[in-house]
């Protein structure tokens, strides 16, 4: 599939990476095509690789499906410069949390009744949205390696082949998948990027992940 990243943070490099791997072609998208970070990204793909850089609006246009994975503060602005129109019947993965940051740490901005998933839905009232990658921490989003076997991506969205689509790329990515609804599930999932965060600062710990065990 064409793949394109919105956001050139340790998020977007990160994914951007994997779907390379997993072969994908991806354009890394950013406000200004010439952007150091996605151009170095680009570099270190390799000439005649499948990645390529360009404006939000070019990766909007180059794919199939898009990955946004903006700040929080950014993340609307990103959007009306990719398109709604252009992302329009689309897979939209939403990788955001919407976060403050505090003298005591982060905390959520939105939350409970309602979440960024939400937002980004609204926003993009024609695309398909799909919340994943919110809840784990960039090192582990590819090809997670834990004593106990995979972790669980916890997703949500409204458009059931849309996840579909996102839980064969989180199989290939080495997830086992648990789906909780719809887009208003991202109100449960995003507090759990929290629970991590708090997690790796009082075990001083970034190697972690969530599991649902059953019996």
């Amino acid at each position: 599939m064409k793949i394109g990243i919105l956001g050139t943070g340790d998020v977007g490099r990160t994914l951007a990476n994997a779907f390379l791997a997993t072969g994908h072609q991806v354009m890394m998208g950013s406000r200004e095509a010439a952007n150091e970070k996605a151009l170095a990204w680009a570099k270190e793909a390799g000439a005649g690789s499948v990645a390529s850089v360009g404006t939000f609006a070019d990766a909007a246009k180059f794919a199939e499906v898009v990955v946004l994975a903006v700040s929080w503060s950014g993340a609307e602005n990103a959007l009306k410069l990719a398109g709604a129109e252009t992302l329009a019947g689309k897979v939209v993965i939403d990788a955001i949390n919407p976060l403050n940051f505090g003298a005591s740490g982060p905390e959520l901005a939105i939350g409970f009744s309602d979440s960024a998933g939400e937002h980004v839905q609204h926003w993009l009232p024609d695309a398909r949205v799909v919340k994943a990658f919110n809840c784990v921490g960039y090192a582990q989003m590819f090809q997670p390696d834990f004593a106990d076997g995979p972790p669980d991506m916890f997703i949500c969205g409204n458009d059931d082949a849309a996840k579909k689509t996102v839980t064969d790329i989180l199989m290939s990515f080495g997830w086992s998948t648990i789906d909780v609804g719809g887009i208003e599930g991202a109100r449960l999932l995003e507090p759990l990027c929290i629970l991590w965060i708090n997690y790796a600062m009082r075990a001083q710990s970034y190697s972690h992940a969530f599991k649902l065990l059953r019996k």
